[in-house]
Parts: C-alpha cells; sequence; structure tokens
C-alpha cells in the first residue's frame, strides 16, 4: 500500500503559478503510475496529468497542456505539478492517485479516469483570483 499526502496548494492571483507536491509513503514509490485530478465545487473529479513510473512519459488534459507539468523523484518518493499561468477556472481541489504498475509502461486511456487509481491522496485547494 501507499499513503499520499498533497502540500502547495494555496490562493494566487490569475497569471501566477503554483508547485503542489505529492509525497508517498512505502519503500515502491517507483513501480506507481501517479496521477493529478481536481475537483471543483459541484463538479466531477477531473483528471488533469500522469506520469509513467520512470517519468519517462507524461499526459496532459488539453485544458492544462502547456502551462502545467508533473514530474516524479523517485528518490524521495515524490510527485510534483508545477501550475503556471494560472487561471480562475483551475481553482479546484487537487489531488494525486497512486496505481501500482508492472512490466512494460503502455499508455492507455483508463488513466485519465478516476476509477483506474487504487489510491488518493486528501487534496489541496487551488484558488486563482481574477
Amino acid at each position: 500500500q501507499v499513503q499520499l499526502v498533497e502540500s502547495g496548494g494555496g490562493l494566487v492571483q490569475a497569471g501566477g503559478s503554483l508547485r503542489l507536491s505529492c509525497a508517498a509513503s512505502g519503500r515502491t514509490f517507483s513501480s506507481y503510475a501517479m496521477g493529478w485530478f481536481r475537483q471543483a465545487p459541484g463538479k466531477e473529479r477531473e483528471f488533469v496529468a500522469a506520469i509513467s513510473w520512470s517519468g519517462g512519459s507524461t499526459y496532459y488534459a488539453d485544458s492544462v497542456k502547456g502551462r502545467f507539468t508533473i514530474s516524479r523523484d523517485n528518490a524521495n518518493n515524490t510527485v510534483y505539478l508545477q501550475m503556471n499561468s494560472l487561471k480562475p477556472e483551475d481553482t479546484a481541489v487537487y489531488y494525486c492517485a497512486a496505481r501500482p504498475h508492472s512490466g512494460r509502461w503502455y499508455y492507455t486511456s483508463a488513466m485519465h479516469d478516476v476509477s483506474w487509481y487504487n489510491y488518493w491522496g486528501q487534496g489541496t485547494q487551488v484558488t486563482v483570483s481574477s
């Protein structure tokens, strides 16, 4: 099992930047695919970004492509989400998620779905003011 703890959220003006961190417990972090999701009030949780166990492959929602960057540091059991050029519509609670992976990495559209992930953090609030 793995436990996930997000941090780095806060209040920022439109056009600003934030970096979210997700610290994972356990000794097998490097074998997990990781994802970031967000949920705005009254809306469903939506996919933001994902990264393969090695960090060699990354995927983004169209709404954040070119503005957000997902990365990971397997030595320190941490995944990051660098968010630049933030917009008011990015306001949401941001969650990190993990799924164990074995064997050769391959893309699946299922990684965009909440149900694909086994473990979730508690979330961190991001508020972007206009």
